[in-house]
């Protein structure tokens, strides 16, 4: 049974350690009260992993009604949690269960991963067909628009991202992947006029006019560039950021882990964490070309869009180059619900690689 171990791609599981390290390192300097808690969560996401490896996935995700019915259930659940989720920080995103809570749209994401790697691995020939984007778009809208109302803006964006990867890698027609763009921008339209909140378009015109409002909506922003640039070559030392010390840095330990890395291990440490994060997605890539079925491809595929995603929306916000939607860094960023849920996608990844 464990042989398993001895046939999956321990390069990739070297990318994520080493993602997972610097994350916890990062921690120990800004947060030590959350080191341990981010160790449990990585405890507890290595049992899961180990168990998806050494088991044979290919015979549960051969059958549609498998997924359909976690799916099925997945809307319940983000239906349940716009109505018992308390109210934290202006939004009901999470679950509570005794000292524990968890995030249902990380379930969410992890689900349309395997959702549409099933649907195109099936549909890849008529992907030129508009009745095959538009159902690949609906397996996404639901539970996209579910999640938006909690609200959670940051999990919705990450959710379309994830389709729209899927869509650019399908092969789809030209006209018809310009067609798709032009009707995704009216929806980003549509979300602008009747879904998004008030705070959060302050935070997209922010962008553009960071010092309008500095002690405001700008602040976040402004404070991590300052972090960033400060770190110069070598950065200021373990425990020494003076952003991320003094508390001038906001949520150093998630959406802005990437700035409190940059200002205390500096360029140096930067290099090393893109490096990480460059060779985990190199490998899933490498991991999906030597699978032999489609499914198995595309969740490979699935993967490193979802991680890319979130990473470009994470440093990018860091950098002020997207409003700060609260997304995280993948496997460094603290976190107990996306750390469990992108080490499952991990493992899933692993068994079918070692089943190969």
């Amino acid at each position: 049974m464990f042989d398993a171990f001895k046939k999956i791609d321990w390069k990739l599981q070297g990318a994520v350690g080493m993602l997972m390290a610097i994350g916890l390192v990062s921690l120990l300097s800004s947060h030590r009260d959350l080191f341990w808690r981010q160790l449990m969560w990585i405890g507890i996401g290595t049992l899961f992993f180990s168990f998806l490896v050494v088991i044979d996935l290919r015979s549960f995700f051969s059958h549609r009604g498998v997924l359909n019915v976690l799916y099925v259930g997945l809307l319940g659940l983000l239906v349940v949690t716009r109505f018992i989720a308390p109210n934290i920080n202006g939004n009901r995103s999470w679950i509570l269960i005794g000292p524990f809570q968890f995030e249902p749209s990380e379930i969410a994401k992890l689900l349309l991963v395997l959702m549409l790697a099933f649907f195109f691995s099936k549909q890849h020939i008529g992907i030129a067909r508009w009745k095959t984007v538009l159902t690949s778009f609906m397996y996404v809208a639901i539970p996209g628009i579910l999640i938006a109302l909690l609200p959670d803006m940051g999990s919705a964006l990450i959710l379309f991202g994830i389709w729209f990867g899927f869509i650019l890698v399908s092969g789809i027609p030209m006209r018809k992947l310009a067609i798709t763009i032009g009707a995704f921008m009216l929806l980003l339209f549509f979300m602008w006029t009747s879904v998004l909140k008030p705070y959060q378009k302050d935070r997209i015109v922010g962008l553009f006019q960071p010092q309008q409002d500095p002690l405001g909506i700008s602040y976040n922003v402004i404070q991590a560039k300052i972090a960033i640039g400060s770190g110069g070559i070598f950065g200021e030392g373990f425990g020494q950021g003076t952003q991320v010390q003094l508390g001038f840095l906001p949520e150093a330990q998630t959406d802005f882990i990437f700035s409190a890395i940059a200002q205390e291990g500096g360029m140096f440490a930067v290099i090393i964490l893109l490096g990480g994060f460059l060779w985990m997605i190199l490998r899933l890539l490498k991991m999906g070309y030597l699978l032999d079925t489609n499914f198995g491809k595309l969740v490979c595929l699935g993967t490193a869009i979802f991680f890319v995603t979130q990473f470009v929306f994470n440093v990018g916000s860091n950098l002020g180059l997207f409003p700060v939607v609260g997304v995280t860094f993948p496997f460094v960023s603290y976190g107990g619900s996306s750390m469990i849920i992108n080490l499952i996608l991990v493992g899933i990844v692993q068994s079918l690689y070692a089943k190969r």
